[in-house]
């Protein structure tokens, strides 16, 4: 392989860029592509531009992983007392802050350019709040027990962006869409901070985790029981067949499925229940594609 061929300094120093920017836990890209998918799809009555598919799929990698690393450079100082982040790149000091700055502008430039070359005036301006929710997620967690809510947006931003792209407008469908992803953002991503719960509650980090306190799952489970009946409104206004609802079917067995995982608030158990949320998002997306390519 190349880097096996390099350096040893330089091989050590590209594999924390990689871990700062999450290449090698691709989850978060997951998570955030399937919603864009299926905006996409839509959109685009099952045959969306293969320009604005290539567009939209570099943005997601790109933007996650500026994300990544304004997050790391937002949490540098408490990822220490965190027994999870301890070891991050720039945490434990073998990334400078500004290294991450300087990775976060870039791929956010990057992102932009491909956005004003390769889409419409609509897309540019919706990218200006894209930009901005990335940016300020991260510093959430200093102000409110609702990080996970700013999450939940800028994860969700994608999908008017890619609608934009797609059919130059937006619809109700849109923003139904749009909401449904954010409560099921709020919905994982509160799994993932149970993982850290003990660690947050120490140092004073803020987490729907802790908000939610003893009702947790209760509260998941509702904010999950939304999504599904969200994504069934949004079946029936576009006038979706049953593979479209049996996708929906298959996400709603595996948010029960979810609450068997997270059942004993365990570490492991709450984060393979976040891991397994990318089988949820494909499941409506394969339901999707198939139900307009048969329609």
């Amino acid at each position: 392989m190349i880097l096996n061929a390099m350096p040893e300094h330089v091989q050590s120093r590209l594999t924390d860029y990689a871990r700062l920017l999450r290449i090698d836990r691709p989850i978060g890209s997951l998570l955030l592509l399937w919603p864009t998918y299926w905006a996409l799809w839509l959109a685009g009555d099952g045959s969306p531009g293969l320009g604005n598919v290539i567009v939209f799929t570099l943005g997601v990698f790109f933007m996650r992983a500026a994300g990544c690393a304004i997050n790391d450079f937002a949490d540098r100082d408490w990822d220490k007392h965190v027994k999870r982040t301890r070891d991050r790149p720039l945490t434990a000091g073998r990334i400078h802050a500004w290294e991450a700055v300087a990775l976060f502008a870039g791929l956010c430039l990057i992102s932009f350019l491909m956005v004003v070359l390769f889409t419409n005036t609509l897309t540019l301006y919706l990218s200006f709040g894209g930009v901005i929710l990335a940016f300020i997620y991260p510093f959430m967690k200093r102000f409110t027990h609702l990080p996970q809510l700013f999450l939940g947006t800028a994860f969700s931003w994608a999908i008017p962006m890619a609608w934009a792209a797609q059919a130059n407008e937006l619809s109700q469908l849109t923003w139904l869409l749009f909401t449904a992803n954010v409560l099921w953002t709020v919905a994982y991503d509160t799994l993932y901070a149970m993982v850290d719960r003990d660690d947050d509650l120490k140092v004073g980090i803020k987490s729907t985790a802790i908000l939610f306190g003893d009702a947790d799952k209760a509260i998941i489970g509702m904010l999950q029981a939304l999504v599904v009946l969200i994504l069934v409104m949004v079946g029936h206004r576009a006038g979706l067949g049953a593979f479209y609802y049996l996708g929906v079917a298959v996400m709603a067995g595996l948010f029960v499925y979810h609450q068997y995982l997270a059942k004993d608030r365990a570490r492991e158990g709450c984060f393979k229940a976040f891991l397994n949320n990318n089988w949820a998002g494909f499941a409506v997306f394969t339901g999707l594609v198939i139900d307009l390519l048969f329609s």
